[in-house]
């Protein structure tokens, strides 16, 4: 009797056991499910927004296909060096309003938001007036890289046609930083849906039912990249952003050398990124038929480049550099091996899985603490008197310019 009555405790207490680790697993189930719900909640409309803000890019492209080669390739050559080397600058400067917003935010400094913003746009829009003479004189840049002649020519008219565009970036690159630091991305995925579908339906309107051509495509892509940021302008202005948007303030002038600062350091990755696409076009254009080379590697990486986007859209910000090891590759198997465009191809994905490795080498040798102690620190110098606590506040969180 004895005997059994220890077996059965033995078994219920094992049964117990069972039973709370089933109750744990079913606990960090429910937690990762709750920790995705929130991150879709953030992710997908940054998805959807970047899905159709990179798209407008490849339905000009396609669109410019049907009008003809030579146009397509003046394109690409417009789009992926001049326009991309820019577009690495602008958002490279932009990019330290990412961090300001997100940490000021964090701190409970809603008032600093707004002038953050308007400190980026000082500087994202000086930037933007410098980069003009790179599509003014874009033929002769591109025939100094060594171009085709016929290409270049044509690439100087639709190189013009792209500086209304840059401006556009001054203002959508903040907008964007500014509303994803208070979570209201979801504004800004509805307005990228309206561009999209409106860059569709403008596209085949002008450039083909009223014969308008190259003029009538780039005419939609410029109302399709300015629809947006009207639209964000009166999102915020308006009251949709009460707490971190009191007007325009005269202290956006203070303190930009630290801010210019910022976003020269921060904006170093991202242009790295961005360039590499550059090179490997230039390199192209180098080649035998020239034209032809051109339109396929241009069409692959916008395809590649709008995959990329969902990805992107669970990131504030991607560090991606092969450029060390994928030119290298790309210029031996393009030129050397005589593999061409194929080999060129190769080079950038060789180049990006030797990038991903390095990445999760840094990943796994980082001290996370020390990063979390360098963050926290860098939250004190901007928004934290080093003097005692006010009275208001206990903790010393105090609004700082």
């Amino acid at each position: 009797m004895e005997k059994d009555l220890k077996e059965k405790l033995i078994r219920r207490g094992g049964d117990d056991q069972q039973e709370e680790e089933e109750e744990e697993e079913e606990t960090l189930v429910k937690k990762i499910l709750v920790e995705q719900k929130k991150l879709w909640v953030v992710a997908g409309p940054g998805i959807f927004t970047r899905f159709s803000t990179f798209g407008l890019t490849v339905i000009s492209q396609a669109f410019i296909g049907h009008i003809g080669a030579a146009e397509l390739a003046a394109y690409a050559l417009i789009g992926t060096v001049v326009l991309r080397f820019a577009n690495g600058v602008m958002l490279g400067m932009a990019s330290a309003l990412e961090t300001l917003c997100g940490q000021a935010y964090g701190a409970k400094q809603y008032n600093m938001l707004g002038i953050y913003l308007q400190r980026s746009w000082i500087i994202v829009f000086s930037t933007s007036v410098f980069l003009i003479p790179l599509f003014v004189f874009a033929e002769p840049i591109l025939m100094l890289l060594g171009q085709d002649p016929s290409i270049a020519s044509t690439a100087r008219t639709i190189s013009l046609w792209f500086i209304p565009l840059i401006f556009s970036y001054a203002f959508s690159f903040t907008f964007q930083m500014y509303l994803q630091a208070q979570s209201k991305n979801i504004v800004i995925a509805y307005l990228a849906a309206l561009s999209l579908s409106l860059h569709v339906l403008l596209s085949w309107l002008l450039g083909f039912k009223l014969q308008l051509g190259l003029a009538g495509v780039m005419s939609s892509m410029i109302l399709a990249a300015w629809i947006p940021i009207f639209g964000q302008m009166a999102f915020v202005f308006c009251g949709g952003c009460p707490l971190t948007w009191t007007g325009f303030s005269s202290r956006a002038f203070e303190d930009l050398w630290p801010v210019l600062k910022l976003s020269l350091s921060s904006g170093a990755m991202l242009c790295l990124e961005l360039w590499y696409n550059t090179i490997l076009v230039l390199l192209t254009g180098n080649m035998k038929n020239a034209q032809t080379a051109i339109d396929a590697l241009s069409i692959c990486i916008n395809i590649n480049g709008w995959e990329m986007m969902i990805s992107l859209g669970f990131l504030a910000a991607a560090s991606v550099q092969p450029v060390l090891s994928g030119i290298p590759l790309g210029v031996l198997l393009g030129f050397l091996i005589g593999y061409q465009v194929k080999g060129i191809w190769i080079g950038m994905m060789l180049g990006t899985a030797v990038q991903t490795v390095v990445l999760m080498i840094i990943t796994w040798r980082t001290d996370w603490d020390k990063q979390v102690t360098m963050a926290l620190a860098r939250v004190n110098k901007w928004f934290i008197r080093p003097a005692a606590a006010s009275e208001e506040d206990p903790n010393g969180i105090i609004a700082v310019s």
